[in-house]
């Protein structure tokens, strides 16, 4: 069952490299919150439950449902267009993240290490390596700040393949999700349509230093 769901969050990230709106990427942030909930409540069985507990409401509260919520908020608020304007194509883009997938299942082939979750591996790694792309090929700063959070997942994915073994890798991963959101999305995004009228990156080189 693990494996279908980290399957289901791979396809995820398929599905987003094709995606144009706005709104789209939300909804897959939300629901790769929802897979994660259910990879961790059937993965992590051997932790206390306290740590249970604080990471499966880190995922259905934080990641499934206020981040979303307040991503939309940030569209709203700074009038930002529903399309994502992508510097490439979507069929270049879902190239490059088959090229990113298989990469990934190569290199976890090549390592021979018993301990090694592969597809926790090949999840967690293309995840990290979509991310970053998804944040070099996106014009608009806030999918820039999307791209992060999708770093993020891969970066919890990765924990949970140790989880049992290190809850506290785990709780530093949520610290890590809560420390950026409240950093990057409530002060950095939340005045960016006080400055820039154009939610745009090429706004950025239009900054100098005085």
């Amino acid at each position: 069952m693990i494996n279908v769901l980290l399957i289901t969050f791979l396809i995820t990230l398929f599905y987003i490299a094709i995606a144009n709106r706005m709104l789209t990427y939300i909804n897959v942030l939300a629901l790769q919150g929802v897979l994660l909930f259910f990879v961790v409540f059937l993965q992590l069985n051997e932790i206390s439950t306290l740590n249970l507990t604080l990471i499966l409401l880190e995922t259905i509260i934080f990641k499934s449902i206020a981040v979303p919520v307040f991503l939309a908020y940030i569209l709203k608020r700074n009038h930002i267009t529903r399309e994502a304007e992508p510097f490439l194509p979507n069929f270049v883009s879902l190239i490059i993240t088959t090229i990113i997938v298989v990469a990934t299942i190569l290199l976890a082939n090549s390592i021979e290490d018993k301990h090694l979750d592969k597809i926790f591996f090949v999840v967690a790694l293309s995840t990290l390596f979509t991310g970053l792309y998804f944040i070099a090929t996106r014009r608009k700063i806030i999918t820039h700040v999307m791209g992060y959070l999708i770093i993020e997942n891969g970066v919890f994915v990765l924990s949970l393949a140790v989880g049992n073994e290190m809850p506290m890798l785990v709780n530093l991963g949520i610290m890590l999700d809560i420390f950026a959101s409240v950093l990057i999305l409530g002060i950095f995004l939340n005045k960016i349509g006080d400055v820039f009228k154009n939610i745009d990156v090429n706004q950025l080189s239009n900054l100098k230093d005085y």
